[in-house]
């Protein structure tokens, strides 16, 4: 009943507020047409800048990366000092890029390369942006004429930001680099740090990629008298009948 008050006195709603709270909500729950349908009539003319963006992010949820880079860059031309804009529009693309052939990504992924160094350079505290910025270097090194020296750049600033991401993102970049020793030594620098069940799979996965059952057993152990569940307890199980 309460969504048929809501449609019904849609065309009333043009002078009210959003109803941010809600329209999150939904998105949560996965509810993505109420969502959309709530937001369409504030994003005429672009007067609600936060309906746009909660828009381009229904969209996204959704994988339309089209409609979503649609409303983000609506976003980054009106605004374009706001570092969350740039990073979201840089994501939609990237997404994007993911999701066509190798010859029409290769058009957008400057485009993405300069999202995200915007994003970067407008909040020096914005660590999705270096994350970002380092997963695209590592990726895409001939591309974009960067490769591991650029990424640890920005895992050094992440560094500064979050000891743990710093860790996570030099293991992430020594391990393409094919040096498995810092690799390993900063993985385990993100347990230690952090000892989050993330800083632990990424552990553990190292051991897995190198072979190194008994350590990653260990290390799974630990990761479950922590965070007991059924899924790491298979992994013991499996890794245990492969020793």
């Amino acid at each position: 009943m309460r969504w048929l008050i809501c449609l019904f006195f849609l065309p009333l709603m043009g002078f009210s507020q959003l109803d941010q709270k809600l329209v999150q909500t939904l998105i949560d729950k996965k509810e993505f047409t109420q969502a959309e349908t709530l937001l369409l009539p504030y994003v005429k003319g672009f007067e609600d800048l936060e309906a746009v963006e909660l828009l381009g992010d229904v969209y996204g949820h959704q994988k339309e990366w089209d409609k979503a880079i649609a409303e983000y860059e609506k976003l980054v031309e009106i605004q374009p000092n706001v570092a969350n804009y740039q990073y979201k529009y840089g994501g939609a693309l990237a997404m994007k890029a993911l999701s066509v052939n190798k010859i029409r990504a290769l058009t957008i992924i400057g485009e993405v390369e300069e999202a995200f160094l915007n994003a970067a350079s407008l909040d020096p505290s914005h660590i999705d942006a270096r994350w970002a910025l380092v997963e695209l270097y590592v990726k895409l090194p001939i591309i974009l004429g960067g490769g591991l020296e650029n990424a640890m750049q920005y895992a050094n600033q992440l560094e500064d930001l979050s000891l743990v991401d710093g860790y996570l993102a030099k293991g992430f970049v020594h391990f393409n680099g094919e040096d498995f020793s810092l690799a390993e030594t900063y993985y385990k620098k993100a347990v230690v740090v952090g000892g989050s069940l993330t800083c632990y799979k990424k552990l553990i996965e190292f051991y897995m990629s190198q072979s190194e059952l008994e350590k990653a057993l260990k290390n799974l152990k630990e990761a479950y008298a922590k965070y007991p569940s059924e899924a790491l307890l298979s992994q013991i199980t499996e890794i245990e009948q492969k020793m």
